[in-house]
């Protein structure tokens, strides 16, 4: 009977854009129906947590943002107030290039930050708004690290040190380019022309694809124009079916202001999207620990930083809804991660060393969070999972003998007593808390649910005080099918995501 309820369950509820392809090497054509339809890779979907990182010549000023040189640009008055303060007059946005030094940048070290995170893939900003590029770029002679600056293919290090860690590579891009004269004409041909596409951004696309093999292509700058303008279908066919990284990689959906959470390999429908609700389609969560700003800058304060805490509850609120989790840190101009960005990263290192059973390879369960007690958020895998299942489902039945719960408690729970009401138990049921040897008496919990309690665990001997993740075996097989929903654009676009 399970097994017959469990292909009806998985049948409906697998990602619509994740359907099996039968053929050994599908060709996609350049039209979002065809692309839409290739499969997720797979480890993206297992890998849950990665690192972002905005680094480049924004990284030199350090003030507000790394939209320093727009801002300035267009009248900021503290900008401008403490520009004709500390330089001479004339100073150009460029004239910062020399100062961009890097000359305490030791790849290895900021790989093993990396790796020590947990993080199982990293992003890195190859080009930002400004056209700045971290590589040699021949499409952007004497404004790149290599000609100017740290005179290092800063793109090409990271590649090498990461991949040494046993972590996967990807590259953010940013399509547009403020300045660029070719992009400022088209932009006043109302994109009616492409001129800085062929020239410029299609030619660097293929330049870091083919020279340093990213396994994500994480766009931005695409809200100016549409997804025509942008050469999209046509550069992602290119992607997915003659690049040297097309079994691998995967795309997000920032391809053109009628693309985002409509097309593309994940969703990220806008920074800092975390829905709250489980979603149709693979989507990520891409927030940074700077509360103000996704680039290094001097005037942050200590509240501008969030806490492990925080960090711990956006990983677990993401992930019980299907989501991956790119978590930004900003290096300075000299080649250091600051203490308080590897402090964190440090952090959620050593708790998913402890707790990754419950996050790497997860899916969500029938339920994301409790609704006895809402903080608490759930994840599940299959104890014997002998490849029927499409691994592409969106979450996992409940089944007693064969689903593992995974529950995330961030709060203590009052009185010793955590109640959860989604969570029935069986004669068979064990709860076990990770990380933890000592035992944890449970009851049932009436009409429905289980009271788990605390009282007797020792604080010494906890791995960690920030939150705590309990396994869940053998509970009662529930065939409720969650309500799914189809990712949304945010009706009001933040400030953080113009500033991305």
């Amino acid at each position: 009977m399970f097994i017959r309820l469990f292909s009806i369950l998985v049948v409906l509820v697998v990602f619509p854009n994740q359907t099996p392809i039968v053929a050994q090497n599908p060709q996609y054509t350049a039209d979002w129906d065809s692309l839409d339809s290739r499969p997720l890779p797979q480890w993206y979907d297992d890998a849950k947590f990665g690192v972002f990182m905005h680094w480049g010549l924004y990284s030199v000023p350090s003030l507000q943002s790394e939209w320093f040189w727009y801002n300035w640009e267009n009248g900021n008055e503290y900008l401008t107030e403490y520009m004709n303060n500390n330089y001479k007059p004339g100073f150009k946005y460029a004239d910062f290039a020399p100062s961009f030094t890097a000359d305490l940048f030791n790849e290895t070290e900021f790989a093993n930050i990396i790796s020590n995170s947990g993080a199982k893939y990293f992003v890195l900003t190859s080009k930002h708004h400004e056209g700045f590029t971290m590589w040699p770029s021949n499409y952007s002679w004497n404004w790149n690290s290599f000609d100017v600056g740290p005179h290092k293919d800063l793109v090409g290090a990271l590649a090498n040190s990461v991949r040494d860690q046993g972590v996967r590579f990807g590259l953010y891009f940013s399509l547009m380019d403020w300045y660029h004269p070719l992009y400022l004409r088209d932009q006043s041909n109302s994109y009616a022309t492409q001129e800085y596409v062929e020239e410029v951004m299609n030619p660097q696309i293929r330049e870091i694809i083919n020279t340093y093999l990213p396994e994500v292509l994480w766009n931005d700058g695409d809200w100016e124009a549409p997804s025509e303008y942008w050469n999209a279908t046509e550069t992602i066919a290119w992607l997915y079916n003659d690049s040297p990284v097309k079994d691998t990689i995967v795309t997000n959906d920032r391809w053109g202001y009628d693309a985002e959470c409509q097309h593309g390999g994940f969703y990220t429908c806008g920074d800092k999207f975390n829905p709250g609700t489980l979603q149709t389609h693979k989507w990520e969560n891409c927030m940074t620990i700077d509360r103000q700003s996704w680039g290094y800058r001097r005037d942050a304060s200590l509240y501008d930083f969030l806490s492990i805490e925080e960090l711990i509850e956006s990983l677990a609120t993401t992930i019980s809804c299907g989501g991956n989790l790119l978590l930004n840190v900003g290096p300075t101009y000299y080649g250091k991660i600051t203490p308080i960005f590897e402090e964190r990263l440090t952090q959620i290192g050593q708790w998913l060393e402890v707790n990754g059973e419950a996050v790497y390879g997860s899916k969500p369960w029938v339920y994301q969070n409790d609704s006895l007690t809402p903080d608490v958020w759930y994840t599940s895998k299959l104890r014997n999972d002998d490849g029927s299942a499409p691994k592409r489902r969106v979450f996992n039945p409940q089944n007693e003998d064969d689903t593992v719960v995974y529950a995330f408690v961030l709060n203590w729970p009052q009185d010793n007593q955590l109640q959860l009401a989604s969570a029935n138990p069986t004669d068979k049921t064990k709860v076990s808390l990770l990380g933890y040897d000592g035992k944890l008496p449970a009851k049932q919990l009436y009409p429905t649910g289980l009271t788990i309690d605390f009282s007797g665990i020792q604080w010494t001997k906890l791995p960690n005080t920030w939150s705590w993740v309990l396994k869940l075996e053998y509970l009662e097989t529930d065939t409720l099918i969650p309500d799914i929903k189809k990712p949304q654009k945010p009706k009001v676009v933040t400030i953080e995501r113009t500033r991305t």
